[in-house]
């Protein structure tokens, strides 16, 4: 998307136009990340301390290790690929991450489901 030069639009008199919100911006966003970041804590240490954990507490542990991966790359698509510059690539970059995330969560499930389970396979595949 072309740019004025300088990336100044209007004059120096005119009032400012704030940006429409959004949720997921701001102190709402920095605190969801912060209570994932916490909920991941005791959940890591667990199969280490007991050997393993519970199928219930596996799948929790595997869905929030995918919503706090999907929450770390929106926010370089919104760093690296921002909208005013890049226009539909952003919405294209972020289109692309939900699908990722969704085909991830289907295979979570199946993880879960038909397998032995996250913390199961890393166990196998870290303690051989």
């Amino acid at each position: 998307i072309p740019q004025p030069p300088g990336f100044i639009i209007g004059t120096v008199n005119d009032a400012y136009v704030h940006p429409p919100s959004d949720p997921f911006e701001g102190s709402r966003h920095w605190t969801i990340e912060r209570v994932i970041g916490l909920g991941l804590i005791p959940l890591t240490i667990a199969p280490f301390a007991a050997g393993s954990i519970s199928p219930i507490a596996d799948s929790i542990l595997s869905i929030l290790l995918l919503v706090h991966c999907h929450a770390g790359f929106t926010s370089c698509i919104v760093d690296y690929i921002p909208r005013r510059v890049y226009g539909k690539l952003h919405f294209a970059a972020l289109r692309l991450l939900g699908i990722g995330s969704l085909v991830s969560l289907v295979g979570i499930y199946e993880m879960e489901v038909h397998d032995i389970g996250f913390t199961s396979i890393f166990m196998k595949l870290w303690f051989p």
